[in-house]
């Protein structure tokens, strides 16, 4: 028995009796734990950021040291219960332990169109793809649309299928899809791929597709190609300029620069009448009603008066402060637009020619035309404005001012066509410049418009056939193009593309109405025949042509 060491004698109690161990101070001491217990420390409640104190966690027995554990006590504690100093506890022994699952690929979420796109998708895939247009395979697009909602249950497979038929579309299929740009045409010329370039910048409603003769009523057909072909070098390319005229005696005035030359159709022959005085130009020329006297304006404001027959200038008449753009013959009265927006009548008979003065234009006057009866006047100028006058003179004072009796401002732009029918008195047709391409046909008892008709290009003249209801127009960029019209209904007959190389701007018709002279600023004269004559037959008209074609070359004016 091993002995107890012994108390120092200065703490050793003064009793030195012993007090034995008894059975159950023994297991009292057995029973007591040696493992340290945390202190639990009431929560600060004052303080926010401490929070209230948590059951303190049982602290598990230390099973390492020097305690042996015997056979006995681990059968008990296999079986759940422990049996030590006559305490028995009872525990909940799991036998079994938790196994994970093991790990599965995630499965990939659907979402709808509304949807937005998660975060976890991959830069690559972000790149590859477009926010808000799917790029899936056919297959996928396919199975997606079998699972639509196409119940055959509800609804029958004759009626989906004839809608299908209906409507075009195949039910498989998606209703829009992507295709690459068709590859451009390698036989485009560099003239089509210019008019192409350059088409938005003058289209216009009406404008025909194509840039090649057609003619777009097959009941009349017209030559695309002129009878006769004239050169004229040194034509001015203006636009309010009036520099040909064709008389009832068959013969064309033309004037080339300061220089007016004559050409007479039955014989070809060309002479020259005479030059504008030095430091001037020829602006405008016209035939009196019987063809035996010519006028012509100049540059300087003067009007010039010739004996065809004698082919000598008979009177000079001033007074105007402005070029004269246009001519028009009435009798004996020779009226003149000028180019500060005045109108003067002249009768060539006495000496004091001037005897009206209209005013009612506040641009130049580049359109003036009487109508055969000699009872109007139409004029239009360069503000856009066509008046109608009264053509009555009278015996009036020298310095008489007019008053127009209608003013029409429904154009845009410049009016230089002016026309009257020949076989409706009433009827007035004007057309406006490039800004306005628009013909428009007026009353002129009641001062209504009749028709409008809006043209591909600018309006440059118009002219009315004599012996059918047809309106012939000439036209300059883009189109260059000579159109003839249907009247009242306006719709297109025929239509000449590239009549010139240059913009048409002055025309003329012949003595017959069947022939119509165009020039241009590519310094060319061309004679259409765009109408057939009244009183010859189609056969005999035949024969005649083709004995008097002169279609061999091109003739020179100079």
């Amino acid at each position: 028995m091993t002995s107890i060491p012994k108390t120092p004698s200065r703490y050793r109690s003064r009793s030195d009796a012993k007090t034995p161990l008894t059975p159950s101070v023994i297991s009292a001491f057995n029973g007591i734990s040696l493992s340290p217990k945390k202190r639990s420390h009431p929560a600060d409640l004052s303080n926010p950021f401490i929070a209230k104190s948590r059951p303190v966690s049982p602290v598990k027995r230390a099973t390492g040291g020097g305690i042996t554990v015997s056979d006995s006590f681990q059968r008990q504690a296999s079986g759940g219960v422990i049996r030590k100093g006559g305490i028995e506890t009872r525990l909940d022994v799991v036998t079994r332990d938790y196994v994970p699952p093991t790990s599965q690929p995630r499965p990939e979420l659907k979402r709808s169109r509304s949807t937005p796109a998660t975060r976890e998708r991959t830069q690559s895939t972000s790149d590859s793809r477009d926010r808000f247009i799917t790029t899936r395979d056919s297959d996928d697009v396919a199975a997606t649309l079998e699972l639509m909602s196409l119940n055959p249950k509800s609804t029958s497979p004759g009626h989906t299928a004839r809608l299908a038929a209906a409507t075009g579309v195949p039910l498989n299929r998606r209703v829009l899809s992507y295709h690459e740009a068709p590859p451009a045409s390698s036989s485009d010329s560099t003239l089509s791929q210019q008019r192409e370039l350059a088409r938005p910048l003058y289209g216009r409603p009406g404008e025909l597709p194509s840039s090649t003769n057609s003619v777009t009523n097959k009941s009349r057909r017209i030559p695309t190609q002129p009878e006769r072909v004239l050169d004229a070098p040194g034509m001015v390319d203006d636009f309010y300029l009036n520099i040909v005229s064709w008389s009832v005696q068959n013969v064309v005035a033309v004037a080339l620069a300061e220089s007016t030359y004559v050409w007479r159709a039955d014989t070809g022959n060309v002479s020259h009448l005479g030059e504008a005085p030095e430091g001037t130009y020829v602006s405008s020329v016209d035939f009196s009603n019987d063809g035996s006297y010519l006028g012509v304006g100049l540059g300087t404001g003067e009007v010039e008066l010739w004996d065809l027959e004698a082919g000598q200038k008979l009177r000079t008449m001033g007074g105007h402060q402005g070029q004269i753009a246009v001519l028009s013959w009435n009798a004996h009265i020779l009226s003149s637009g000028c180019g500060d927006g005045s109108i003067w009548h002249h009768d060539v008979r006495v000496p004091r020619h001037k005897i009206m003065e209209l005013l009612g234009h506040t641009g130049e006057v580049c359109g003036l035309k009487w109508r055969a009866d000699g009872e109007l006047l139409a004029s239009g100028g360069n503000d856009n404005v066509v008046n109608i006058w009264d053509g009555r003179v009278g015996d009036v004072m020298e310095g008489a001012r007019g008053q127009a009796k209608w003013t029409k401002r429904n154009h845009t732009a410049a009016v230089k066509a002016i026309a009257w029918c020949p076989w409706q008195s009433s009827l007035l047709a004007s057309g406006g410049g490039t800004n306005d391409a628009t013909v428009h046909v007026w009353n002129s008892g009641t001062g209504a418009r009749l028709h409008s008709l809006k043209t591909p290009s600018q309006v440059s003249s118009i002219i009315w056939s004599p012996h059918k209801k047809e309106i012939l127009t000439t036209h300059g960029y883009p189109t260059n193009a000579i159109m003839v019209h249907a009247y009242p209904s306006l719709e297109r007959i025929a239509e000449i593309r590239d009549a010139h190389d240059s913009r048409v701007l002055y025309t003329a018709v012949g003595p017959a109405g069947d022939v119509v002279c165009t020039g241009a600023g590519d310094e060319n004269l061309k004679f259409w025949r765009i109408w057939e004559g009244a009183s010859v037959k189609k056969k005999k008209e035949g024969k005649e042509r083709s004995s008097s074609t002169t279609r061999s070359g091109i003739l020179s004016i100079r």
